[in-house]
This record gives C-alpha cells, structure tokens and sequence, in this order.
C-alpha cells in the first residue's frame, strides 16, 4: 500500500543519535576526568552518545568494501566505543573521539575477521548452504568412523563432488586479512558520511590522517610482494569468488599445498608489518582480548 510508510531501522537510528550534539575538546576532557577519577556512569553515556555518529561513518567505510550488514558492523564499533571511554587517559593531551576512532575500528576488524569465512564463502545463497550443511555432515562422519571424502559427502549431501571439492578447498584457504577494508581502485566518492556540521576540523583532520596512513602502509606492504604473491593475494583473498588452491597452483604449476604455504606466509608478513608500521593499531587489537 503506498500510504504505508517503510520502517527502516537504519534511518530510525540516524534520526535517534542524531539528537545527541558533538563535544569540545574540553568537555570531552572534563567528563573523561570525570570517569576515570570517579567512575561517573553519566559522564561516560554523554562520552558515547556523542560519538555515535563517529561509529555510524566508520562502520559505513568498511561496509562499503564488505558488504557486511551495517547495523552489525554499528553494534560492534558501539562496544569499542564503550571500551574506549573506558580506556582513555584524559591527560595524556589526545582527543577522546581520534583515540576512540582506533577502537571502534579494532572491534569492527574484529568481527568481519571472526565473519570472514561466511562473508567470501560464496556469493550464493547455495553457496552458503553448502557451507554450513558441509562442516555438519563431515563432523558427523568422522564422529560415525567415516573419512569424509568428496564422493561420500556429494552422496549424503546431494550435490556433485565437484561442489564439495572446490567449497572444501575454499574452507581451508580462508585466512583473516586486514587488507581487505582497502581496496586498489579509488571509489572515495561512495563514502557515506554523517552530516555532522559540529564536527571540528581537527578530529576531520585526525581521522583523515588515520585514513591516509591505512592506505599508504598498505600500498607498501604491496610492493614487497612478488608478481605470483601479489596475483594469489587479489585472486584468491580478495576477490568475490575466490580461485581455489587447485586454480591457481594450475597457473604457477605448483600444488595446492604450495599455493597454501605462500598465502600462510603473506598473511604472517602482513601481521606483522602492521605491527612494526602501526604500531597503536595493534596495541588496540591486542587490548581485545583482555577485556570483557
């Protein structure tokens, strides 16, 4: 019915936190004394009400290269907002909202890292089907005494071999990556931002200094890699259907186990070039795991 007006949770929620106006630098200092000298719980809701719309512009960046649903990628950037206000040192002379941009975007990393796997799986509804049903049913067949191999589980499944060969090779190539959020062509123009008019030059200057940074150390990481590296990282890591390891070790003339151990080996590298390259970045990532 076109009198019927289209709820839109998304647009519900802009509306909503858009009620909530931007902070000086000095009130958000204020009220992060407040917090960590007396735990004040209305100071740290003010600190987080009003960063809301930094979450929403983030999560939008990497949704775009992701395809994640957005309200998921917002909840988790929310709960890196939250332990942010928690973790900020109001005297060490850095903006809450810049130290908070790290963490929203480590627990939004985070979750596409731990989404990884379903998310490049297939691009198909069949495809994620399979998925799911194919963990089930091997799992159920060593636990029955069974080797799950590709004829047996094309029989119980009733797909062809070949189904289960090539979703069985992508389940084992999937590695966390954090170069995907970036990607090579330059499509900046399909960033959705939050009209925020409060929003002080110096925090757009900080975050664009962030995002300047991402870009350039990847695009470093890059020129590292040799030509047989740099077309297993676009075809097989990055790319909407992905080439399996039988695809490429075909191109190069190498095994998939071979095409296996270079993919392994380029994600060790990239690790641990974030970590020598930006280093607070993964400062922030470590921090994950020892809160609650």
């Amino acid at each position: 019915d076109s009198h019927l007006v289209k709820y839109d949770p998304l647009q519900l929620y802009l509306r909503e936190i858009g009620q909530h106006r931007l902070l000086t630098r000095e009130e958000e200092k204020e009220l992060a004394i407040r917090v960590k000298e007396h735990g004040d719980r209305e100071a740290a809701y003010t600190l987080v009400t009003s960063n809301l719309r930094l979450v929403v512009k983030i999560a939008m960046e990497f949704q775009r290269t992701w395809m994640q649903n957005l309200l998921d990628l917002i909840q988790e950037g929310n709960i890196g907002l939250m332990q942010a206000v928690q973790k900020f040192d109001p005297y060490k002379g850095v903006r809450f909202s810049y130290y908070a941009s790290f963490w929203i975007k480590a627990y939004i990393l985070k979750f596409i890292m731990d989404n990884w796997r379903l998310v490049k799986i297939g691009t198909t509804q069949a495809q994620r089907k399979l998925f799911f049903r194919l963990k089930k049913e091997k799992q159920k067949l060593m636990s029955e005494g069974f080797d799950p191999k590709p004829k047996l589980l094309s029989e119980r499944l009733g797909v062809t071999e070949q189904e289960v060969t090539d979703m069985d090779q992508r389940l084992d190539g999937w590695e966390v990556s954090l170069d995907a959020p970036i990607k090579d062509e330059s499509d900046d123009e399909r960033i959705a931002f939050i009209p925020t008019p409060e929003m002080s030059s110096e925090t757009r200057v900080a975050k664009k200094e962030m995002e300047a940074i991402l870009h350039e150390k990847l695009a470093s990481f890059k020129k590292d890699l040799n030509e047989r590296e740099r077309d297993i990282l676009k075809t097989r890591l990055f790319s909407d259907s992905p080439a399996t390891l039988q695809e490429i070790g075909e191109r190069y003339g190498i095994s998939r186990e071979r095409v296996r151990q270079i993919q392994s080996n380029m994600i060790r590298k990239m690790k641990s070039y974030f970590e020598q390259e930006i280093p607070e970045f993964d400062t922030f990532l470590e921090g994950l795991g020892q809160s609650e």
